[in-house]
Order: C-alpha cells, then structure tokens, then sequence
C-alpha cells in the first residue's frame, strides 16, 4: 500500500548549483549527495519535512536519451515548468528573506482565494509557487 510521496525529481543544468540554491538561499539541507557510476544523485529537502526529498536529477545523465535531453534543457531554462509549490507560513517574509538572497522572483506575494502566493525560479529556470494558505483553507488542523 502507497504510504505518500517520498521523492520528486527536479530537473537541473547543473547539479553543484542547484544544490547551492537550495540549501544556501532557500535553507533546505541536503539528504544525500553519492557518486553512483556515471551519475550523481543529490537529494534536499525542508528541514521540517524529513519524509519528502526533492532529487537534483541532472539534464546531462540523469537517464534521459540526448533528443529528451535537448527538449527539456529548453523547457526548463524558458521557464515552462513548474516543479511545485511550497507551503510557508510567512510568503511576504520569506519573499523577502529569498530575495535578498539573490532568489528571482516573477511575482510579488500577491493575496488569492486560497491565500497569499508569490513565484520564484530556481538556478536552472523551473519556477515554485511560495504559498501561505488563508486559515480558512489550512485542512492540516482538521485532518492532520
């Protein structure tokens, strides 16, 4: 039986980098960094989340054919994909806190329906909602 979700990948141009970005600007800490064969497999994660790890899987060997490969460099770096959304419970804090950091931000913390939600891109060009959820919506002090 599924359990939930224990790692989701994110694409990179560079894995050095992007772990830098994680862990320096955004304060994730880094869960594991091995050499295995031909590739490197990093995976970082929130510091209070100990059973979700985001793997740093890179564009260059991460398993995909050359043409894929090619494709998805082109995707990630235009900014298309959205590799997620990460709860806070202070989006116009850590808007700041991130930006001061360097973190490039594509909208400032806006309020929405659902609460206050601001953009941000990584290193390599994948962009994550920072999302604070109004009190209304915030199911976990309901269900857990």
């Amino acid at each position: 039986m599924i359990k939930g979700l224990a790692i989701s990948t994110v694409w990179t141009t560079d894995q050095q980098r992007t772990k830098a970005f994680f862990t320096e600007k955004l304060g994730f800490e880094v869960r594991t960094d091995l050499a295995l064969g031909h590739m490197r497999w990093i995976t970082v994660g929130a510091k209070d989340q100990p059973d979700l790890e985001l793997a740093l899987m890179s564009l260059d060997g991460g398993g995909l054919d050359p043409e894929s490969a090619e494709a998805m460099k082109k995707l990630v770096a235009k900014g298309t994909l959205g590799a997620g959304a990460f709860h806070t419970d202070d989006c116009r804090g850590d808007y700041e806190t991130f930006r001061a950091r360097g973190v490039e931000f594509v909208q400032e913390p806006q309020e929405r329906p659902y609460g206050i939600e601001a953009i941000f891109r990584d290193d390599s060009g994948n962009w994550y909602s920072l999302t604070q959820r109004s009190a209304e919506l915030d199911l976990s002090k309901d269900f857990g």
